[in-house]
């Protein structure tokens, strides 16, 4: 493969062959984006939004099967209370508004994460939103609210424990591959790519065990101002390490037309 040209493969090759079949977003600089404008940090998390229905519709297309999004991790209840207000209120406006025409588009939506300390109303739309798409084949949009990763292992060994002392399992039986079966996303590909924007070089306790062998892309856009040109260069880094041929952000959006039916 090496002496292939990326563009001399047509899309289902290129499919086959070396785009991630997962990825995941720590969606970062939402607040700093708006203060760049000189606007309250809430307003850059509602700007965030349409960058989410980017990102949807970018994999949507390329025919990634996974997205994984950082909407809420279980550190953020520290933020000031008014943040924290607008963006549950945000999530509620989101799970109401958006999960219909997410629906529409064959897009398989769950939310990852510890709920019991979301309102009883924001459980019944979550629980509400994810069924309504149970059947959908398309993308598998996964949005990782209130989660963290050493909660995410940390629950999957407590369902381990709780086997043990039901006598349904021996603890000299315990290994990773029975702790995954315990672990978020564990049906669904393994984590290919996790890209992280805003500028900071780190994984901020998200996917911990997912993200083992997953490549890592750490761009300074901030989230929303990452949009399907930035997406791409981050697929075309992607497809450039796994596979050894060379590919640009340009060739990835031509993908995206020669891709369409």
């Amino acid at each position: 493969m090496d002496n292939v040209s990326f563009m001399a493969l047509d899309a289902q090759q290129i499919a086959q062959q070396s785009l991630p079949k997962h990825v995941a977003i720590i969606m970062d600089g939402n607040g700093r984006w708006a203060q760049a404008q000189g606007r309250p940090r809430v307003y850059g998390h509602k700007k965030g939004v349409d960058a989410v229905k980017d990102a949807v519709k970018f994999c949507s297309k390329l025919g990634i099967e996974s997205l994984t999004l950082f909407a809420f991790s279980s550190e953020n209840w520290r933020r000031p209370e008014e943040e924290v207000s607008t963006l549950m209120e945000l999530f509620m406006m989101v799970l109401g508004r958006e999960v219909k025409k997410l629906h529409k588009n064959n897009v398989k939506l769950s939310i990852i994460g510890d709920m019991s300390r979301f309102s009883n109303k924001l459980q019944e739309k979550i629980a509400a939103a994810e069924s309504l798409t149970a059947e959908n084949t398309g993308l598998r949009l996964n949005i990782a609210a209130n989660y963290g990763g050493r909660w995410d292992i940390g629950y999957a060994a407590q369902q381990l424990a709780k086997q043990v002392q039901a006598g349904e399992l021996s603890a000299d039986d315990i290994d990773e591959h029975s702790l995954a079966k315990h672990i978020s996303l564990n049906e669904q590909s393994e984590l290919d790519l996790l890209i992280r924007t805003g500028g900071d070089l780190r994984i901020s306790n998200f996917l911990l065990w997912q993200a083992a062998y997953a490549e890592l892309y750490f761009t300074p856009t901030l989230w929303p101002d990452f949009n399907e040109s930035a997406f791409a260069d981050a697929i075309a880094c992607y497809v450039s390490r796994e596979r050894r041929f060379g590919c640009t952000g340009e060739q990835i959006k031509q993908l995206l037309c020669t891709a369409q039916p």
